[in-house]
């Protein structure tokens, strides 16, 4: 049986990598390991017990100021991000592989996470794959994108519209646009984007262990796709 080892998923705002990762997990039983969500569960230690932020504060990696800045919705430090992911890489869960949710995002991070592994021991490097869908076509996605807020379901006006306009098929709820679903803001993520994950698609074409994947297809094959590259890879 493959050993997926750690994937990194790679492509711009509106790709698909959330969904992709969760077909991965389905696939290969591996977990998805996301910067975001750790990130998340620091922030709401006080309301849920996080495991990961009583760590990190009893060995003096988490500070009250980095506490301050996530409640203020501001970036944190390289250094705690690094430290968060190398936490996670040791629960057992992780032992066969993981899917790599956001991280790293910054040449530092991947240079970082390399170093990080090696010194570990471990066997299997990272395969990143990125997934290629034109600007335009994610733009569509990105601002016609709506949601129920009942029934959690995802409709798109231009691509995948609800039978009415502004309502849910199912429960005729008013659907939502999140407020960061602009083309506006569609731009900078995509600025970000190119400036600062760009780089690490090159740094693991350069290690030869990287693969592009077509995103504009139906979601079943890109996952077929992308578990065929990384076999071919670790191969």
């Amino acid at each position: 049986m493959l050993l997926p080892g750690p994937v990194l998923l790679l492509g711009a705002p509106g790709v698909g990598k959330g969904t992709q990762a969760k077909a991965i997990m389905a696939a290969w039983g591996i977990p998805q390991i996301s910067t975001g969500d750790l990130l998340r569960e620091i922030r709401n230690r006080d309301v849920k017990p996080s495991a990961l932020a009583n760590r990190l504060l009893r060995e003096g990696k988490l500070h009250e100021d980095d506490l301050a800045r996530m409640a203020a919705g501001k970036l944190v430090s390289d250094a705690l991000v690094n430290d968060m992911v190398a936490a996670r890489l040791e629960e057992p869960d992780t032992v066969r592989g993981y899917i790599l949710d956001g991280f790293p995002r910054t040449l530092v991070q991947a240079n970082w996470l390399d170093e990080q592994l090696r010194s570990r021991g471990d066997t299997l490097p990272v395969v990143a794959v990125s997934l290629q869908v034109n600007e335009q076509q994610l733009l569509l996605r990105i601002t016609g994108r709506r949601s129920c807020p009942v029934c959690k379901r995802i409709y798109n006006v231009h691509l995948k519209p609800p039978a009415a306009d502004t309502v849910c098929d199912f429960d005729q709820t008013v659907l939502e646009q999140r407020v960061d679903d602009t083309e506006a803001v569609f731009a900078e993520r995509m600025r970000a984007y190119a400036e600062q994950t760009a780089p690490v698609l090159e740094h693991y074409r350069g290690l030869g262990r990287f693969a592009e994947v077509e995103g504009d297809a139906p979601v079943d094959v890109v996952t077929e796709s992308i578990l065929a590259a990384v076999e071919h890879l670790r191969a």
